[in-house]
């Protein structure tokens, strides 16, 4: 018996499946963070955005503008699934692809800051969103491999 047809209609299916997968994260591509483009968000991040630029992430000080931005910021958790907040069971609510969102949005915070840094904001989630050891593993091995660290 030849097995390639069977093989290649197994490829065929796992090529359809990362397409849709994908395309679910060009979708979250396009749309992300959107909601802070309008009101009630962006009169607080035209405010608090620039503070925190020079603020280190997971500092008091940084935990204060936080607080500041408490109204904006309970919308934003609601309106976008990439961060744990929006879920009652925070990450475990999550999926993959809001998982993958959320770390590209961490990346990037960390490029806002002076001592923005991606490995000490995965240990500052950690302990925020109760992240796993195995998770948090997945998660570093993901930024490793794409060269974020």
């Amino acid at each position: 018996m030849d097995s390639r047809p069977e093989t290649q209609k197994h490829i065929d299916h796992v090529r359809g499946l990362l397409r849709e997968a994908a395309l679910a994260l060009k979708e979250r591509a396009e749309g992300h963070d959107r909601s802070k483009l309008e009101s009630p968000e962006v009169e607080v991040f035209d405010e608090v955005t620039p503070k925190l630029h020079g603020l280190t992430y997971g500092s008091p000080e940084y935990k204060q503008a936080l607080k500041e931005m408490s109204p904006a910021l309970e919308h934003h958790y609601g309106e976008n699934r990439h961060h744990p907040e929006h879920f009652k069971g925070g990450v475990s609510g999550m999926n993959l692809i809001d998982l993958l969102e959320a770390l590209c949005d961490w990346k990037a915070a960390t490029l806002r800051h002076k001592d923005g840094s991606i490995v000490t904001s995965l240990k500052h989630n950690a302990e925020r969103f109760g992240i796993s050891d195995q998770l948090l593993a997945i998660l570093k091995n993901t930024v490793s491999d794409l060269g974020w660290d």
